[in-house]
Parts: structure tokens; C-alpha cells; sequence
């Protein structure tokens, strides 16, 4: 045994998982909604056309615009937090630099509030300004880790290949079976899928995976059926 650093230094850290679990949280999400929104169109031209052309076009405009969208929207998001979290940063390396003490007094009164003793908040406050004082209050005072924000360049990727990844599976179910069969089929499978993401975010973040995977099938079943009819009147009526 070489000392107390050692121990468990395989285990990963709770923020690590924590970290892992909101991406691919996130990423169980973006399938859904390139699931979700890609099958809507293609269910809806499948509606009016049994023309494979215009099924394949309104699919692909879908998956592209869908994905990009998805991108431009993480991207925005995660700047504007990363700018504020910036912003809190250097607020914290100022107020260190022009008022330490008061920052002392802070940082202990934060872990008295925690339960700690007065002299134990103030023997923390001190070892931990001394190891790294600007990582100290980011921690205590924000929850912010400085070595752990996003990058939006990251996430707009992360977020369009989720899209992506979902979009492709209402694609093959409408454009792979015989045309007789393409609606149901893409049907099911779509709902299989969302049953299956809807329990996997569930799982992701504790909750009940059943109760998930209902809602979010009722969900894309009243996104399939309405676009579906809206598709079938317009054909039907000769307007497309």
C-alpha cells in the first residue's frame, strides 16, 4: 500500500460517470428525435405517393435538415453555457486576486453550512486555497469544473450523429420492403425503436423504463398516424 491516493484508482469517478451519463443521455435522445421526425415525413409522403422518389427526397432533405438543425441548436446552447461559465470563472480569479480573505471567510462558511465545525470549515477552506484556490470555490460556490467544460464544436457532432443514427433505420423500413407492406412495417419498427430508446433514457436516469417506452411510443404512434392522414387526404384529393 503506498498511501491513501491509491486507493481505488481504477474506479471511476463519480463525476466521470455522471459526465458519461448525460452525454450518452443525450445521444439516446437525439436517435429519438431523428427517429421520430424522419419517419413522420416519410410516412407522410408515403401517404399521398407510392412513388419510391418522392419518399427517398422528402427522406433525405429530413435526415439532413434534422441533422443539421439538431447541430446548429447544441451548438448555440452549449456556447452560450460555456460563455457564462467562462464569464463566472474569471468573476471567481478576480475576486481571488483583489479579495482573498474575504474568499477564505466564504469558502469556510459554505462548508460550515455542510456541517462542519467552524475550526474543521476553516482548516478545510485554508488546505484547499493553498492546493488550488480558484478550483476550490469553482467547486464549492458553482459546481463548475474548469477542466470540464463542453465544447460546442463536440457537442453540435455529437448531437448530429445521434440524429443521424436514429434517422436511418425509418429510411431502410420504408424504402427496403415490397410497397405493399413499406407503412406497416416502418410502423413497427419505428415503434419497436422508440419503446427501445424511451427505456434506455429511463434507464439512464433511473426512472421507470416501462412507463418511458409507453409514453414515448404513444408519442411517435400519434406523430405517425397524423402525418400519415394528413399525407393520405392530400393524395387522395388530388392536390399532390
Amino acid at each position: 500500500m503506498t498511501g491513501a491516493a491509491t486507493f481505488h484508482e481504477n474506479e471511476p469517478h463519480h463525476n466521470d460517470i455522471a459526465h458519461r451519463l448525460n452525454w450518452l443521455r443525450a445521444g439516446v435522445l437525439g436517435a429519438n428525435d431523428g427517429i421520430v421526425s424522419v419517419a413522420a415525413i416519410v410516412v407522410g409522403v408515403a401517404g399521398a405517393t407510392t412513388d419510391t422518389g418522392p419518399i427517398l427526397l422528402a427522406g433525405a432533405a429530413g435526415v439532413v435538415g434534422g441533422a443539421i438543425s439538431m447541430a446548429l441548436g447544441e451548438y448555440v446552447s452549449v456556447s452560450s453555457q460555456k460563455d457564462s461559465q467562462h464569464a463566472l470563472i474569471e468573476k471567481e480569479r478576480r475576486e481571488l486576486a483583489e479579495q482573498p480573505e474575504e474568499e477564505l471567510e466564504e469558502l469556510a462558511a459554505i462548508y460550515q453550512g455542510k456541517g462542519l465545525s467552524s475550526e474543521t470549515a476553516r482548516t478545510v477552506a485554508r488546505e484547499l486555497t493553498a492546493h488550488d484556490a480558484l478550483g476550490a470555490h469553482l467547486s464549492a460556490e458553482l459546481n463548475i469544473d474548469e477542466a470540464d467544460i463542453v465544447s460546442p464544436w463536440h457537442a453540435a457532432f455529437a448531437s448530429a450523429i445521434a440524429f443521424l443514427t436514429g434517422a436511418v433505420l425509418p429510411m431502410l423500413a420504408i424504402l427496403l420492403p415490397p410497397e405493399s407492406v413499406r407503412i406497416p412495417l416502418t410502423f413497427v419498427a419505428v415503434l419497436v425503436a422508440l419503446a427501445a430508446t424511451g427505456a434506455v433514457g429511463a434507464w439512464i436516469g433511473g426512472g421507470s423504463k416501462l412507463k418511458a417506452a409507453i409514453r414515448v411510443v404513444i408519442g411517435g404512434a400519434v406523430a405517425l398516424v397524423a402525418t400519415f392522414a394528413i399525407g393520405n387526404a392530400l393524395g387522395a384529393s388530388g392536390i399532390v
